[in-house]
């Protein structure tokens, strides 16, 4: 299987410093890349990671405000002067379509036409179904936002003890994974007595918003949740002014949510690189699962699966 990992490529907010660019973050999933919020500096952030225009598969934009979109003209034209030859979808909000047109067009160049545009509208929308569910909700922020939440469907692990004392060996095994029952040593054996479901693995990115009811839906049950904690506690009221979270929100949502890992990162610059373990407490405290606070260039892979502790799905014929 492929990598499935989070490439940080930027974790500031609106004014990038010394130690943190602009935001962007790649997530890695069997091939393909979605590049979420590319903000000024994504293209040559790309480049210290070691990716490429080439591992681009979406362009997934949250809002238009510039640290979150300032970067799509030179992703655009990568896409185009290194001749990626692949689709690249881009979802948007489509308030913003204006904005998306300025940046998309944002300078003379030999354009491409492999950029398939998908404007979001409505509390939510499902931009992708296949190899995984692509599902936007909209946000509670000063700008029209959206949160993108990719989920693979679930699978089924296959059980060899109950595969052997059942006579299915070999390419019967593939068979019955495929049609779902299959004739072995004078009887029909079906796929639900020798496997155990496997939940599919699931992501959610929520960037600028106020706690709302779209974030907690998109942070529902997931295996790792990207969120904004652009503020401490004692910043509260000019979270919800600016319509952001704080790092005690952004846990408190991923507690609730029953979020496997939680990743913390768009970090205002009034706060000093003293100040990151106190993100970490604050967030500790309220969510007691593992959190990472992230830097530049950081690589996070996903969570190992969840184990179906006796989950058969049939026991009738074990």
């Amino acid at each position: 299987m492929s990598a499935r990992d989070l490439i940080v490529l930027g974790s500031a907010s609106a004014v990038p410093t010394k130690s943190r660019n602009h935001n962007g973050y790649l997530l890695r999933w069997d091939g393909h890349g979605l590049l979420f919020d590319p903000g000024e500096g994504t293209q040559r952030q790309m480049a210290h990671a070691g990716v490429s225009a080439h591992d681009v598969t979406w362009i997934c934009v949250t809002h238009f405000h510039g640290d979150h979109c300032l970067g799509v003209p030179g992703i655009v034209q990568r896409v185009a002067r290194d001749g990626v030859e692949h689709p690249v979808d881009a979802a948007f909000p489509a308030g913003g379509l204006r904005f998306w047109e300025r940046l998309r067009h944002a300078s003379a160049f030999r354009d491409t036409d492999v950029i398939r545009e998908h404007p979001v509208s409505g509390d939510r929308a499902t931009l992708a179904e296949e190899p995984f569910t692509l599902v936007a909700r909209r946000l509670s922020h000063p700008v029209e936002a959206y949160g993108y939440r990719l989920e693979e469907p679930d699978g089924v692990t296959m059980l060899p003890d109950a595969l052997a004392e059942r006579g299915v060996r070999g390419p019967l095994v593939r068979r019955l994974q495929k049609e779902g029952r299959v004739e072995a040593g004078g009887r029909t054996v079906t796929l639900e007595e020798c496997s155990v479901r496997r939940p599919g693995q699931k992501v959610a990115f929520v960037m600028d918003t106020r706690v709302c009811e779209g974030a907690r839906e998109l942070a529902d049950g997931v295996d790792m949740l990207v969120i904004e904690s652009t503020f401490l506690h004692e910043d509260e009221a000019l979270a919800t002014e600016y319509g952001h979270l704080t790092s005690t929100q952004a846990a408190a949502i991923a507690a609730g949510a029953g979020v496997r890992h939680l990743v913390l990162t768009h970090f205002s610059e009034r706060y000093k690189g003293d100040d990151e373990r106190r993100f970490l407490d604050e967030a500790s405290r309220v969510f007691g699962g593992e959190i990472t606070l992230v830097h530049d260039l950081d690589r996070v892979p996903m969570p190992p699966r969840r184990v179906t502790t006796g989950d058969f799905l049939g026991r009738s014929g074990a």
